[in-house]
């Protein structure tokens, strides 16, 4: 299952963001390092299902559909809050980056209220600028990943004599960072023809912050945006960092629609505009108070709580990745047991018919001969990326 690691220092929302985008329970408290241990939870890549362009009711397996949005599963890892010297190990943050290693795209909540200092201690609105924030984080993680390879310098600058990337890739690989982004960092830093022995310090900084920019790619979600000091700093936050994506986040509020959701009072689906109250009489007047503050303060203000625009932002937009729905009757869109619709995979952009073959399985794969586009009824190309929210049925040879 596709991972996204949930960062940022202590008592910014950011287990609040986690319980709200998985409904787990999760220790949530006002004061730093409430999560000692990473929770773990399902959350979901939202996408229109393709149900209603072909007006069928669909009975999914391997995901959810609800009112025409398909809900896909990813796998969300709430890291206990980082501070300062993290990578040294303060605060126990070596154990607690080491939690991000295969994570390949990563959801940094900072508090746009700036209501917390940068050690996550509460203070008054607005002193601390969350700009320092995400300066700090970018440099806890190139100062982590530095001091992996500053620990096997000698090994990898004895290897590059062989094959530099390789040397470089048998320390890197475990971060889930891929040879084709060692290489071009090496590229497009004028690093490619410079002998390893003769790097200094400032060379491997930028080198790792190259590498992490490309291989740990980030979403900034900018919580606490109902407060009135928020929107100032998020408007700086874009500005400052154009580079990034910054989603404006109300990790409470989402947490309260949803449990009130769950509880049937009202009708409320993860990343709507809003949200329908269904029976007056059964909330309390607090309740009701609570849900116009949501209302006004957030939804109204922002368009959505932010906390799915992030998980989707994270896999759509930086990841590049897209939905596909695989079927074996392309006239009735089911698999072999009747299942309408039954999956939805989110894979890479960058997938052909035979790579979704062998996802789904290698016997598939192996029997691979071609693809059929459902919509079309024509053949696809093989060598062709698949495109987003296709549906497409596999052809193997009997």
């Amino acid at each position: 299952m596709h991972q996204v690691g949930l960062v940022g220092k202590p008592n910014v929302g950011k287990t609040t963001f986690f319980a709200a985008a998985t409904l787990a329970e999760a220790k949530i408290a006002p004061y730093p390092f409430t999560t000692i241990d990473s929770n773990r939870g399902i959350a979901y890549v939202k996408v229109r299902c393709v149900c209603r362009d072909f007006g069928v009711v669909d009975n999914p397996r391997n995901s959810l559909c609800i009112n025409g949005f398909r809900f896909v599963p990813v796998e969300l890892i709430d890291v206990a809050g980082l501070v300062p010297g993290a990578w040294e190990g303060r605060g126990l943050g070596n154990r607690f980056l080491d939690e991000l290693r295969r994570a390949p795209v990563l959801i940094h909540v900072v508090d746009a209220s700036g209501s917390t200092d940068i050690e996550g201690r509460p203070i008054s609105l607005g002193e601390h600028n969350p700009v320092e924030d995400v300066i700090f984080l970018e440099k806890e993680i190139d100062m982590w990943m530095k001091s992996i390879l500053k620990r096997n310098w000698r090994e990898i600058v004895r290897k590059s004599y062989k094959n530099v990337i390789e040397a470089f890739y048998e320390k890197l690989s475990g971060l889930g960072i891929a040879r084709s982004c060692i290489e071009e960092a090496l590229n497009n830093l004028d690093l490619a023809k410079k002998k390893l022995d003769v790097w200094n310090d400032d060379d491997i900084l930028s080198f790792v912050r190259y590498i992490r920019g490309k291989a740990k790619p980030m979403v900034i979600a900018a919580n606490k945006a109902d407060l009135p000091t928020a929107e100032d700093y998020i408007r700086e936050l874009k500005r400052k960092f154009p580079n990034l994506v910054v989603i404006p986040t109300a990790a409470a509020a989402e947490l309260a629609l949803r449990k009130a959701a769950k509880a049937k009072l009202i009708e409320y689906i993860p990343g709507d505009k809003d949200f329908r109250i269904i029976d007056e009489k059964k909330l309390t007047e607090k309740q009701m108070k609570a849900l116009e503050y949501i209302r006004e303060n957030v939804l109204k203000r922002w368009g959505s709580t932010g906390v799915q625009d992030a998980i989707n932002a994270a896999f759509l937009k930086l990841l590049r990745m897209i939905v596909v729905f695989p079927v074996e009757d392309e006239n009735k869109l089911t698999d072999r047991k009747g299942n309408v619709l039954p999956d939805a995979f989110l894979v890479p952009n960058s997938t052909t018919a035979r790579d979704l073959a062998y996802l789904i399985h290698s016997e598939l794969g192996d029997k691979y001969i071609g693809a059929l586009d459902v919509k079309t009824k024509r053949r696809y190309p093989t060598e062709s990326p698949l495109y987003h929210r296709q549906v497409i049925k596999i052809l193997v040879r009997r």
